[in-house]
């Protein structure tokens, strides 16, 4: 059998299933319980200096 024949047929039948294992793996790791705390103070991150802007950084106006 040639190189090439061989390896289009393990990406094309194994490699679809770990692919698809990989997605359903990323799937429930992003929806466990409990991670919804550390994506909401993630999500947060632009806002948090809403009252002063950052520290080190003078205005351009």
């Amino acid at each position: 059998m040639e190189t090439y024949s061989l390896l289009r047929e393990i990406a094309g039948s194994w490699g679809l299933l770990m692919l698809a294992a990989f997605f359903v793996g990323a799937v429930i790791w992003a929806f466990r319980p409990g991670s919804g705390a550390s994506y909401r103070d993630t999500a947060n991150i632009p806002f948090r200096n809403e009252d002063r802007p950052a520290a080190g950084r003078e205005a351009d106006e």
